[in-house]
């Protein structure tokens, strides 16, 4: 049964890392398929998207995102059913350690863009929190506003935790340095009293954290992703784990304190036998480099939200469905790319004038 088990998660860890591995090979087949004469003839710029761990969100989301606004030398026109992504673009989802991660990658040339928490977003442009050390990184700019990004606070389900204040002396598992759950995890046990000496840390990502709680050898991890969440789905249908509120005056405090969490509920449903769960959460956004050209940037903001990358999020991701043009601009944490304003102009949502 066992091995039965860890075949299955395995299979459920992979199943986003094989749909992006498909997506990118459909998007350089026109490559393989060209002559080399019109190859050579035609430009290609390489796109990257910092996104997270293979069992997360992000990752998937990423993927989505990439084939929508690709569009290869050779692909078919947008209008005979083709990609209307950016001509000679082929944009490819990476996977990374998370926001923290993202946000550096931009500011150090590695990435040209990434997903982030908003919370991450807004402390690597301004220079605080877990940058005050490395300082602000200056040339991040937002493309938009994605979903919604919930709090879990995992369990086995025999547990005796009740709340987050019962996770003194127990193995957790924060995720990984550079992720933005590891940071939100830290902002939420010192708002329940509790310090870092007083549990057993453990440092790992969503995917891994599942199958050591699985085997008994966690008592709980944390994980701020979109939900469903793969890693938490799986354990879920195998009737393992509750989900721990996070909630109450020590929860309306930290809202207050930190305005980019959110009063959230992860609802019955999401995940097989658990019931409405009330939480936090943070906006997912999509960052870029300001040193991305505008032109660019424009075209790749039209792609997003280009008719057919709706069916795309529609139907690739229970999270895309939340992915809208009416919330791209809601609770950005740094400024738009010039590009992207441009497009959001022409869409009429916002008003022309500098870029703010």
């Amino acid at each position: 049964m066992r091995g039965k088990r860890n075949l299955r998660t395995m299979g459920g860890k992979w199943r986003p890392l094989m749909l992006a591995l498909v997506c990118t090979v459909t998007m350089l087949m026109p490559l393989v398929l060209m002559p080399l004469g019109s190859l050579l003839a035609q430009d290609i710029h390489f796109f990257r998207i910092g996104t997270g761990s293979t069992a997360g969100t992000y990752f998937p989301i990423g993927g989505i995102i990439a084939s929508a606004i690709s569009k290869p030398p050779g692909s078919r026109d947008c209008t005979a059913g083709g990609s209307c992504g950016v001509p000679g673009l082929i944009a490819v989802a990476q996977s990374t350690e998370g926001s923290v991660a993202n946000v550096t990658g931009i500011g150090n040339g590695t990435l040209e863009s990434g997903l982030s928490q908003a919370d991450i977003s807004f402390w690597a442009y301004t220079g605080e929190a877990n940058f005050k050390k490395t300082g602000a990184i200056a040339n991040l700019r937002a493309i938009a506003n994605l979903f919604p990004e919930a709090v879990h606070l995992v369990v086995r389900r025999e547990s005796d935790i009740e709340s987050v204040a019962d996770l003194r002396g127990k193995r957790v598992s924060l995720d990984r340095e550079g992720s933005g759950t590891r940071v939100d995890a830290l902002l939420i046990l010192k708002a329940y009293g509790l310090k870092l000496k007083e549990l057993t840390a453990v440092t790992e990502s969503a995917g891994p954290a599942a199958d050591l709680l699985r085997d008994g050898k966690l008592d709980a991890f944390f994980m701020v992703v979109g939900t469903p969440a793969t890693a938490v789905a799986e354990l879920a249908d195998d009737s393992l784990i509750r989900l721990i509120p996070i909630n109450g005056p020590k929860a309306d405090k930290l809202r207050a304190d930190y305005p980019f969490f959110a009063a959230d509920r992860i609802a019955a449903g999401i995940y097989q036998n658990v019931p409405t769960t009330e939480t936090l959460s943070v906006g997912a956004q999509w960052l870029v480099s300001a040193d991305v050209s505008e032109d660019l940037v424009y075209g790749v903001t039209r792609a997003l939200w280009a008719p057919s990358t709706r069916g795309l999020l529609d139907n690739g991701h229970p999270k895309g469905r939340l992915i809208t043009l009416e919330t791209a601009l809601d609770g950005l944490a740094v400024p738009l790319h010039p590009g992207a304003q441009r497009y959001y102009e022409e869409a009429g949502l916002l008003k022309p004038g500098p870029v703010k």
